[in-house]
């Protein structure tokens, strides 16, 4: 059966180009995703490469193709003479290597034993590894033997039609986890200003999404091992003199080293002298003390980060209506490996009476099924303040800031929207929400909730409706 296979790829190989003009749109959507989603520079291996289109495209520092077919390999090798190819059944590879990204693309369907190829696949990663798949619908069964028939698609063998469940659930049996979902291309030839409409728009809409043709799922294997690691613990506050010293008091030990940064923002009630206070008190306790430069929650944790020394980094709002009894748990999920991002969500359990008014209720709702759209990956609650992700990935967010832009006064959009051009596994710590003791709220619901609206929609642009 393999070698039939095998045969037949051989044989129309040299056709693939004519196929690929026919269905440019289908290509084109290919190619753009995986060049959005892979940075440039990452190490990358193709398993199933064909004739390499695909993997010149993500322009990786070190490129390898894997494909069955020696004439496709024969080709991609003339084409690309600046990356590497081999001739390697998926199913009995056995590399040396680990790369930053696999693409898996069109493959999947071709497959005689799926798991059988995950399992060499979790060979090839690394803690980090990024796995990158994409896969027809399986509702568009029936519509591409139409086109088979009509030869505008290249004609197929036995395919196996499998549905994301199915999938997750394989990756789930050979050490993956699902980083997130995302769905591409309603219609799949061009069609002036109704192809806009339907590709750009709708196809990126809940529910319409679901009858995309083109699925791409991404995912990482999973971090059994815990370790353990240094923590920086940025506190931003502006007039909270009264909740300082139970910062230090409130938040238990963890992790080899704590760090607690201190930023002040501007404050009316000798906030400042406060923490210059508490840091001469408990001069056991690494405490770092420092005004910010510039104005806004967002600022001060970009410059508290810029100071921090610990492995993880931590944001605790000085209000403390996230308890800082509660930051084990954020700590524990990252050293665990249950997560890259680790984000606090205060919208199930009960709230105190004056917690969180309705109409913040309601936003914090709202932004968090945005998100949820958005990302590609489940979130509750996007405003929650306590967020927590490893320095080597903050550098990463900080270095690609400039795709977002510094448009964000608050810092919990930028660190998100950061996470997720990373492909970061984002984690929701459920956590109760309490009233503050001391101060008052320094949100206005709606100036800021417009604010928060509009920095939504620009990155809309920048990572959904691309």
């Amino acid at each position: 059966m393999k070698e039939k296979l095998i045969a037949y790829y051989n044989q129309v190989a040299p056709k693939r180009d004519k196929y690929k003009r026919r269905n440019r749109l289908y290509y084109k959507t290919i190619y753009k995703y995986y060049a959005f989603t892979i940075p440039e520079n990452s190490k990358v291996v193709e398993i199933g490469c064909g004739t390499g289109d695909l993997l010149y495209r993500v322009k990786p520092s070190m490129g390898l193709g894997i494909d069955f077919s020696e004439e496709m390999i024969r080709l991609a090798r003339e084409k690309y003479p600046q990356l590497v190819f081999m001739v390697k059944d998926a199913e009995d590879m056995d590399l040396k290597e680990t790369f930053d990204y696999i693409i898996v693309s069109d493959l999947l369907s071709s497959l005689h034993d799926v798991q059988a190829v995950l399992k060499n696949i979790r060979k090839l990663c690394h803690d980090n590894t990024r796995v990158v798949f994409s896969s027809f619908n399986y509702i568009w069964e029936p519509f591409l033997k139409f086109g088979e028939m009509l030869r505008v698609r290249q004609k197929q063998p036995l395919q196996n039609w499998l549905s994301v469940k199915d999938i997750e659930n394989l990756l789930y049996l050979e050490g993956f986890e699902m980083v997130k979902l995302e769905r591409k291309l309603l219609i799949p030839k061009y069609i002036p200003i109704l192809g806009f409409l339907f590709n750009r728009i709708l196809a990126n809409l809940p529910g319409l999404s679901s009858l995309d043709l083109i699925n791409f799922l991404m995912a990482k294997p999973m971090v059994h091992e815990r370790k353990d690691y240094s923590v920086s613990i940025v506190v931003p506050a502006r007039n909270e003199k009264g909740n300082i010293e139970n910062a230090i008091l409130r938040t238990p030990k963890f992790g080899t080293h704590q760090q607690f940064i201190f930023v002040e923002g501007n404050s009316k009630d000798n906030t400042y002298e406060e923490m210059l206070r508490v840091q001469e008190k408990y001069k056991d306790q690494d405490i770092l003390v420092f005004r910010q430069s510039g104005k806004g929650k967002g600022n001060a944790v970009r410059e508290g980060f810029d100071r921090a020394t610990g492995d993880v980094l931590m944001i605790l709002d000085a209000d403390l209506t996230t308890p800082p009894e509660d930051m084990p748990k954020f700590y524990d999920a990252i050293a665990g490996g249950r997560g890259e991002f680790i984000n606090g969500c205060r919208l199930v359990y009960p709230m105190e009476k004056q917690a969180m008014r309705f109409l913040n209720y309601l936003g914090n709702k709202f932004f968090g099924w945005l998100f949820s759209y958005l990302l590609g990956q489940r979130m509750k609650d996007t405003l929650c303040g306590t967020k927590v992700l490893f320095r080597f990935d903050y550098d990463k967010i900080q270095a690609n800031r400039d795709y977002f832009g510094e448009f964000d006064p608050f810092g919990d959009f930028d660190l998100l929207f950061g996470a997720a051009k990373l492909n970061l596994k984002i984690t929701e710590i459920i956590v109760r929400y309490r009233d503050r003791e001391y101060g008052s709220t320094q949100i206005s619901r709606f100036r800021h909730g417009w604010l928060l609206i509009k920095m939504s929609f620009f990155a809309a642009g920048k990572i959904k409706f691309i």
